[in-house]
């Protein structure tokens, strides 16, 4: 439990969260026109490189990372960085690659963009994914880690906390539309970040210092949390090769091709800036492995030290071993090691993380039911019929999302609950939108085909492994899952596109590179706000710190 001081802190900080994006969006709308759809679902294609690169990377980071990222420092160090880090790679992907073609033709949605590269089917079949994945994924996931934070530190009922944190979410997100979403996730990605700071800073001073921490890891013979690149046959189901090969098929589905993410970037006032904010967010992703994954690590060298009391977390497993649930390290971390007044602060960045996450997908949601549904069944629909569709939509994805938490809370890890979906559900589509903007041949039939089947394999395999666990691929780690089943992905997708060869339209001729160089010869800004540069250091920045913590 924490004490009145900071409870009162935290509850100005949701109530000035409230007010500000109500303020910014019905001002961003009165601004515009007060129903227009441009306005309200990609706030009127005005969004510069800042405030996309923090919303992006508000978006992405919710309570689920600073909750679980902890844990996974806790229980194995460094290993779950990885997700951060190789982000920074795929989002030079989306700036070099995606950005161009999603700007360039205008859409509103990612399934739209499929549609002009491929054809309706397409289209179709991503915003059905798409939808899953955002009241899954982004909201239901989140909802479940904010539950566990505020049981911890309020000793509330876990799905009491939800509901209202959600509505009170879900109302400036419905009401402010995508300016809304983005001015608030600026605001609570500082707030996020100073927060995690502060924990880290604490913990990192209750050691001692790097040193004392290596001594305690070496002493006992944990030294290996401190690497980010295992060996083949590590115990953790994470070698460096999964790394390397399963990422990219969850960060290119994640990052570059899903709408919730992604969408920041549609609203971008022009490609310097989507660019721009891409590449921004790819710098701000170094953070997390010190700021959520090593606290996690702190606080189990503190744990071996006898400084950190985790007798709350302490229960007895089947074999009757006592162990430490560390579901729940990060609120233990807050409460033991921050002084009245920074465990207020710290509440705000977790209720900031929860709240980013729920609203950016809520927006999503709507902006993806009004298009690429509403809009294909009634053509002739105006403007505020389409805006008023989105605010109903949202609301039925948010009780949904509560429907569904007592199911995923049976997740040991909820990280790696989380990814173990996303290895299953990325594949198909990373797929189809890698082949459809590199490889002119690939054919609308053949992105059909891939997508339904490809969709129809994860699915299978997902259900036989929790059905029967002990069947031969149930033991297949997450990561190489993704990737083995990308791969027949791709040998589908390519044997289609033989058997029925593409037929271009005059718009999907425009939605594939030439040439591999092609991107790197655009137009761009002069100096350092050269997309070219930024893309070099940041490619330099990510290669040093891998070799630095191989």
């Amino acid at each position: 439990m924490i004490a009145a001081g900071d409870i009162v802190i935290a509850a100005v900080y949701i109530v000035l969260i409230f007010i500000i994006g109500l303020w910014s969006g019905i001002r961003h709308r009165r601004k515009t026109r007060a129903n227009a759809a441009n306005g309200y679902f990609l706030a009127g294609k005005s969004l510069k490189w800042p405030a996309i690169g923090l919303a992006l990377f508000a978006t992405n980071i919710s309570t689920v990372h600073l909750v679980s990222l902890a844990q996974s420092g806790f229980d194995s160090g460094l290993l779950n960085g990885n997700f951060e880090w190789m982000a920074a790679f795929t989002l030079i992907l989306l700036a070099l690659f995606f950005v161009p073609f999603y700007i360039k033709s205008g859409v509103a949605t990612l399934p739209d963009f499929l549609e002009k590269r491929y054809d309706r089917a397409c289209r179709d079949w991503l915003t059905v994914i798409s939808l899953i994945s955002a009241v899954v994924i982004h909201i239901a996931f989140s909802m479940l880690a904010g539950g566990i934070v505020l049981k911890t530190l309020f000793g509330i009922d876990m799905y009491t906390g939800v509901i209202v944190i959600s509505i009170i979410t879900a109302v400036y997100t419905i009401v402010g539309g995508l300016k809304a979403v983005v001015v608030t996730e600026s605001i609570q990605t500082v707030v996020l970040v100073a927060g995690a700071l502060i924990i880290s800073w604490a913990a990192f001073q209750k050691v001692g210092g790097w040193q004392p921490m290596i001594n305690v890891l070496t002493e006992e013979n944990e030294l290996s949390k401190l690497s980010m690149l295992r060996p083949s046959g590590d115990e953790s189901g994470m070698p460096w090769y999964a790394v390397f090969l399963g990422y990219p098929v969850l960060g290119i589905w994640y990052w570059c091709a899903d709408q919730t993410i992604v969408q920041r970037v549609l609203g971008a006032k022009d490609i310097d800036h989507a660019r721009g904010g891409a590449l921004f967010c790819g710098f701000i992703k170094v953070l997390p492995v010190f700021i959520f994954v090593l606290p996690g690590l702190l606080a189990f060298v503190l744990f071996k030290t006898g400084s950190l009391d985790l007798g709350s977390l302490k229960t007895v497993d089947a074999a009757g071993k006592e162990i430490v649930q560390s579901k729940g390290i990060y609120t233990v971390m807050i409460t033991q090691l921050l002084p009245t007044g920074l465990v207020g602060v710290l509440v705000a960045a977790l209720l900031s993380g929860l709240m980013s996450q729920i609203s950016g997908a809520l927006n999503s949601i709507s902006t993806m039911i009004s298009y690429d549904v509403y809009k294909r069944y009634k053509p002739e629909v105006n403007d505020a019929q389409l805006v008023k569709a989105g605010k109903v939509a949202a609301v039925i994805a948010l009780v949904f999302s509560l429907l569904l938490l007592p199911l995923l809370n049976r997740y040991e890890s909820i990280f790696n609950g989380l990814n173990d979906i996303i290895a299953h559900i990325a594949p198909p589509i990373t797929c189809v939108f890698l082949l459809g903007i590199f490889w002119g041949k690939a054919s609308a039939k053949s992105a059909r085909l891939t997508l339904w089947l490809g969709s129809a394999l994860g699915a299978i395999v997902f259900v036989l492994n929790k059905l029967m666990p002990d069947n031969p691929i149930a033991g297949i780690p997450f990561m190489m899952m993704a990737f083995y089943l990308f791969c027949v992905c791709v040998f589908m997708q390519v044997i289609f596109s033989f058997l029925f060869p593409v037929a271009h339209t005059k718009e999907s001729r425009d939605f594939f590179w030439k040439h591999p160089l092609e991107p790197l010869r655009m137009k761009a800004r002069r100096g350092l706000g050269d997309y070219r540069f930024l893309t070099m250091i940041l490619v330099i920045v990510m290669v040093w710190l891998f070799y630095s913590f191989r």
